[in-house]
C-alpha cells in the first residue's frame, strides 16, 4: 500500500462524486468531460489554490495543516468515517515506514473467552483487524459454521464473502455486506498501509476476486458499529438479527461482535433451534480453540 497513491486516488473519488450544484456552485453552459468537480473548484471552496490543491490530490502532503485538511473535508462534504481515513492517510504518508515487520503475536485473554461463553442466548465471537474470526461461543461458531469449513487456517469473514459461492446464500443481503467489508478493510489500510498481512490479504482478494476489485476501486470507507443483518443458515433457515460490535480497548485490533433476535420474533426461535442443533455436535477440542491474534 502506498499512501501517496491512496490519498491521490481517494481525494479524486470524492472530488468525483459532487456536482457543482450539490456543492453550491453555479455553472452556466458548463460542458464536462467528467463528473464531479473540477480541481480549481475545489480549491476555491476550500480557500487554497488550486496549485496547492493539486500537490494535495497528489499526495504531497508535508506541511499541510490539520486546518487546511478539514477545510478539504467541508468541501468535498466528506462524512467523519472518510474524514478519519484521509487524516489516517495524511499521517501515513508524513511517517512512512515501508519496512513495518509483523505485528507481534498476542494470545487472547482467558476473561474474553469467558465473557463470549457466559453468552449463551446470543451468537458471538472477537475477530481481528484481518476480519478472522478469533474466538467464539458456541452459537457464534454454530451460525458460522460454514466458514470452518474445511479447517484451513483461522475462518475469514471477507475470504468467505468474496471467495466462497455460499456466501451469497448465506447473507442475504450479500451485497451490502460486501461493500461494509471492503469499506472495513480500506479504512483498516488507512491506518496501517504498511501491514504486511493485510496487503497480502488485500492482493489475494483483488487477484482472486474481480468483484472485491471493483469495489475496491470506489474507495468507499465507511463505519459500520450497529445495525441489522439477514442470514439463511443452512440448518435453521432465516434469522434476522442486530449485530453490535464493540472494540476491545485493552486489546488493540481485537472487536467483540453480538448478535440479538428480538423478544418473541420467529428469529429467536431460530436461535434455540441451532442451539440445540449445536449441542448435537462433537464438542470442540480446547487445543483447537482459535487463541491467538496474528
Amino acid at each position: 500500500m502506498d499512501p501517496k497513491s491512496e490519498i491521490r486516488e481517494f481525494l479524486t473519488s470524492r472530488r468525483a462524486r459532487i456536482t457543482p450544484e450539490r456543492a453550491g456552485l453555479t455553472v452556466y453552459g458548463d460542458n464536462r468531460r467528467v463528473p464531479g468537480l473540477r480541481r480549481e473548484e475545489v480549491a476555491m471552496l476550500a480557500g487554497v489554490s488550486a496549485d496547492y490543491y493539486t500537490q494535495v490530490e497528489r499526495g504531497n502532503v508535508n506541511g499541510v495543516s490539520d486546518s487546511v485538511l478539514d477545510a478539504l473535508v467541508r468541501a468535498l462534504r466528506l462524512d467523519d468515517a472518510e474524514r478519519s481515513h484521509l487524516f489516517n492517510l495524511v499521517r501515513a504518508r508524513r511517517t512512512a515506514n515501508p519496512t513495518r515487520g509483523r505485528p507481534p503475536k498476542h494470545r487472547l485473554r482467558q476473561s474474553v473467552q469467558q465473557v463470549l461463553d457466559a453468552m449463551t442466548s446470543a451468537p458471538a465471537y472477537v475477530r481481528n483487524e484481518y476480519g478472522e474470526l478469533v474466538a467464539t461461543n458456541t452459537l457464534g461458531r454454530a451460525l458460522y459454521s460454514q466458514l470452518f469449513e474445511p479447517p484451513d487456517g483461522p475462518p475469514n469473514v471477507a475470504r468467505f464473502v468474496f471467495l466462497d459461492p455460499r456466501a451469497t446464500t448465506f447473507f442475504v443481503d450479500w451485497d451490502d455486506l460486501a461493500d461494509q467489508i471492503v469499506a472495513a478493510v480500506h479504512a483498516q489500510a488507512g491506518r496501517d498501509p504498511y501491514d504486511r498481512r493485510l496487503t497480502d490479504l488485500i492482493g489475494e482478494l483483488s487477484t482472486r476476486s474481480e468483484i472485491f476489485r471493483v469495489r475496491w476501486a470506489a474507495q468507499n470507507v465507511r463505519h459500520h458499529n450497529t445495525g441489522l443483518k439477514r442470514f439463511h443458515h443452512p440448518v435453521v433457515g432465516h434469522l434476522e438479527l442486530n449485530y453490535d460490535a464493540l472494540p476491545l480497548p485493552a486489546d488493540a485490533g481485537l472487536t467483540l461482535v453480538t448478535y440479538t433476535a428480538q423478544a418473541g420474533s420467529r428469529s429467536e426461535e431460530a436461535l434455540r433451534l441451532l442451539g440445540s442443533w449445536a449441542a448435537t455436535l462433537a464438542p470442540e477440542p480446547a487445543s483447537d480453540r482459535p487463541q491467538r491474534r496474528d
